[in-house]
C-alpha cells in the first residue's frame, strides 16, 4: 500500500534545497549530467565577439552538447522552451551565444503584446502630467475651487468620487495603472522576448543599480529608469552604465542625491548668519561599496565625504513647473552661455553650479577642483568604473549570478582581468565566464536555485503556456516572496540560494505548481497534451515519467520520479499544499505599494486532474527549483 504523502515530508523534501543533500538534493548520484553520450545595433557599444573564435570547454567537463545546451539555456534565458535545446545544438552553442550578445533578434510578436501600454512610452516629464500624486491633485482641486473646504475630505467616500471625478475630466490617471503597466511588461518581456540575455542582463544591473517603487519620490521615475538607462546599456561599458545611472531621476531621488548641496551661509540679521543646504553622503557611499569598489574595494570615509563633495549640485530637472525661475533662465539661455556659467542640462539631469561645492577635494588619492564644475563628478564616475576594486566586486557578483554561489577566486580574477583589459566590456567579460571550465563544472551545472520570478516564467515557458493577463503571473510571484521593483534596500536582491528557502515560499511554490498546471490561474492558459503530441498517458506514473523527461530535459530525472510518485496519486494534495501555505507566509508576500493583489484561480480546472496534478508536483519540485 502506497504511503500517504505528508506535507512535514514535503516541507522537509523542499527545505533539502537549502540544507544540502537530501531529498533531491543535486549533488547525489544521478543528478549531474549524464558522461557519454547525450539525448534525443545593439543595445550598449562595442563590437560583438565571433563565435568562431569562441570555444565552450563544457566537453572537458563530461558534459554533452545537449546536456551542455540545458545548462547554457538555464542560465542566460528565463528556462527552454520546448524544441529550444534542439535549435541551440543545431545552431552551435557558441553562435547562440554571440546572437544573443548581439541583442538585436526581432521582437515583433513582443512588440505587438506591449502595444497596449501606452504610459510605457512615456517620458518621465509625461509621467509627471499624467499620473500626478494624490496631493498635487488635492492642491489643484483646492486652487480650483473644486473642493473649498475640508468638510468634504471628512467623509471617505465623497472625497474619493470628487477626486475620481476631477482626475477623469483633467485626463489624469492614478499612478496604480502605471505600476501596473511596468509589472506587466516584465512578465511579458521575460516570457516572449527572444533577446533572452539581454533581458537577463537588464535584471542583474537592475538589481545592482537598485531603485525601489516603496520610495515615493523615485517610483515613478523607475519605468523609464529601466528602459532608458538599464536596458540600452546591459552590454555595452560599465563606465556607460555607472554615468547613466548616475544622473537618472529615480537615482538622485532614491540615494537623495538631489538635495546634495555645498552649504551657503545666509545672512541672518544681527545673529551669526545661517548655514543653509548640506552635502547628503548616500549616493557617494553607496556608489563604492555597492556600485563600483565594494565594501572592501579600499576607500574610506574621508574618501565618501569627499565624493559627495564632488557630486553636490547634480539633481533633478524641474518637471512640470514651467514657472520655476531656474527653468526659465536655462530655457531662455544660449547653450554657449549656459556652458559658460557651467549649467549642464541633460535631459531630465541638471548640474547647477552655485550649488556646487567649488572647493579642492581629494578621493582614492585624486584631486579634484577646485571648481571644476560638473567634469569632477564625470571624472570621478570614470576613476570608480576602472577601478581594480570594481573590476573584481563586479565580475565576482557576476560569476555568482550566473556561475554558483561560490565562485572560485581563479574565475573572477580572470574575468577581472579582461573587464580592465577591455575597458569594461561587458560582453567581453561575460564571453571570457563562458569560456571558462568553471561555468560548465559540476559545481556550476543546476546549483543555482530559482528566485520566484525566474520559477514562475521558467515554468510558463516548458509548458509552452499563452499568457493574456501578465498581471495574475505578478501576483504570484509576489506571493512567493519577490515582491518586483520593492526591493527597499539599495543592494537589491541577494543572489544566493538560501535567501529564498524558507517554507513559506516553498510550499506556494509547490501552491504554483499546481495552480499552473491545472489552468487554475486566470490568463495564463496551458496545452499538457499538446507537450506530449497528445499522447495520453495510461496512468500517473507513466506521465511522471514522461512530463519529467520534458519539463526537466538533459537531466538524470530516476530519483526525481521516485520521490514524487507518493504524491501524485493522493487526491486531496492540492488543498494540503493550499492550507499549509496560508499558514506559512512567504517573505515579501505583500502587495506593492497601492496595488491590490488578490492570488486568483479559477474553479473548474480545465486539464485533466491527473496529469495536471503530476505536472504540478514536477514544477514544484526541488530539482525545478534549480537552474
Amino acid at each position: 500500500m502506497r504511503r500517504p504523502f505528508s506535507i512535514v515530508v514535503l516541507g522537509l523534501a523542499l527545505c533539502s534545497l537549502c540544507t544540502g543533500p537530501g531529498l533531491l538534493a543535486s549533488t547525489g548520484p544521478g543528478s549531474r549530467p549524464a558522461h557519454g553520450p547525450g539525448t534525443t545595433p545593439a543595445p550598449g557599444s562595442g563590437t560583438p565577439p565571433a563565435a568562431k573564435r569562441t570555444h565552450f570547454p563544457y566537453k572537458q567537463a563530461g558534459l554533452t552538447e545537449r546536456q551542455a545546451a540545458a545548462h547554457l539555456l538555464s542560465r542566460f534565458t528565463y528556462g527552454p522552451t520546448p524544441g529550444q535545446i534542439d535549435e541551440v545544438v543545431h545552431e552551435g552553442l557558441e553562435r547562440w551565444f554571440s546572437k544573443q550578445l548581439e541583442a538585436d533578434l526581432p521582437e515583433d510578436s513582443l512588440n505587438r503584446l506591449l502595444g497596449g501600454y501606452d504610459a510605457l512610452q512615456l517620458t518621465n516629464a509625461q509621467v509627471r502630467q499624467t499620473f500626478p500624486r494624490q496631493g498635487e491633485v488635492l492642491r489643484m482641486m483646492r486652487k480650483d475651487g473644486t473642493i473649498s473646504s475640508d468638510s468634504a475630505m471628512a467623509d471617505p467616500k465623497v472625497y474619493k468620487d470628487l477626486l475620481k471625478t476631477y482626475m477623469d475630466q483633467k485626463g489624469f490617471k492614478p499612478i496604480q495603472e502605471l505600476y501596473r503597466q511596468f509589472y506587466c511588461q516584465k512578465v511579458l518581456r521575460a516570457i516572449y522576448t527572444n533577446n533572452q540575455v539581454l533581458e537577463v542582463m537588464t535584471d542583474f544591473w537592475f538589481n545592482h543599480f537598485n531603485v525601489s517603487v516603496t520610495k515615493g519620490d523615485c517610483a515613478e521615475f523607475i519605468p523609464a529608469y529601466e528602459r532608458d538607462v538599464i536596458r540600452p546599456n546591459a552590454l555595452g561599458h560599465f563606465g556607460d552604465l555607472l554615468l547613466a545611472t548616475a544622473k537618472s531621476p529615480a537615482m538622485l531621488y532614491y540615494l537623495d542625491n538631489f538635495s546634495s548641496t555645498a552649504p551657503v551661509d545666509q545672512p541672518n540679521g544681527k545673529n551669526p548668519p545661517r548655514r543653509s543646504g548640506g552635502i547628503n553622503e548616500n549616493y557617494a557611499r553607496e556608489v563604492m561599496e555597492l556600485h563600483t569598489m565594494g565594501v572592501d574595494g579600499g576607500y574610506t570615509q574621508s574618501d565618501v565625504t569627499q565624493a559627495a563633495r564632488v557630486l553636490t549640485g547634480w539633481t533633478v530637472f524641474p518637471m512640470g513647473q514651467e514657472q520655476n525661475p531656474m527653468v526659465q533662465r536655462l530655457e531662455a539661455m544660449p547653450p554657449a552661455e549656459m556652458a559658460k556659467q557651467g549649467f549642464v542640462h541633460d535631459g531630465d539631469f541638471v548640474f547647477i553650479p552655485n550649488r556646487h561645492d567649488k572647493g579642492e577635494k581629494t578621493v582614492l588619492g585624486k584631486t579634484f577642483g577646485p571648481d571644476e564644475g560638473y567634469d569632477e563628478g564625470v571624472r570621478l564616475l570614470d576613476i570608480l568604473a576602472h577601478h581594480p576594486s570594481t573590476a573584481h566586486f563586479l565580475c565576482k557578483e557576476l560569476a555568482t549570478r550566473f556561475v554558483c554561489d561560490t565562485p572560485s577566486e581563479a574565475l573572477v580574477d580572470r574575468m577581472a582581468k579582461t573587464f580592465l583589459a577591455k575597458n569594461g566590456d561587458i560582453r567581453q567579460v561575460l564571453l571570457t565566464m563562458v569560456s571558462s571550465p568553471e561555468f560548465w563544472g559540476p559545481d556550476a551545472v543546476r546549483e543555482k536555485i530559482k528566485s520566484p520570478f525566474e520559477l514562475a516564467i521558467s515554468s510558463i515557458r516548458s509548458l509552452h503556456a499563452t499568457v493574456d493577463q501578465p498581471f495574475q503571473v505578478y501576483n504570484w510571484v509576489s506571493r512567493m516572496g519577490e515582491r518586483l521593483y520593492s526591493y527597499q534596500a539599495p543592494t537589491g536582491f541577494p543572489d544566493r540560494g538560501q535567501y529564498w528557502i524558507n517554507t513559506g515560499s516553498l510550499l506556494n511554490r509547490m501552491n504554483f505548481g499546481l495552480a499552473i498546471a491545472s489552468g487554475r490561474i486566470p490568463g495564463v492558459r496551458v496545452d499538457l497534451a499538446a507537450l506530449n503530441n497528445h499522447h495520453e498517458p495510461e496512468s500517473a506514473e507513466a506521465a511522471l515519467e514522461t512530463y519529467a523527461h520534458l519539463i526537466l530535459p538533459e537531466r538524470k530525472v530516476d530519483e526525481t520520479i521516485r520521490r514524487l510518485t507518493p504524491m501524485v496519486n493522493d487526491p486531496a494534495l492540492a488543498g494540503k499544499v493550499q492550507a499549509a501555505s496560508k499558514k506559512n507566509p512567504a517573505q515579501g508576500e505583500e502587495a506593492a505599494p497601492g496595488i491590490a493583489q488578490p492570488v486568483a484561480m479559477t474553479e473548474a480546472p480545465p486539464s485533466p486532474a491527473m496529469l495536471s496534478q503530476v505536472v504540478g508536483v514536477i514544477i514544484g519540485s526541488p530539482e525545478f527549483q534549480r537552474r
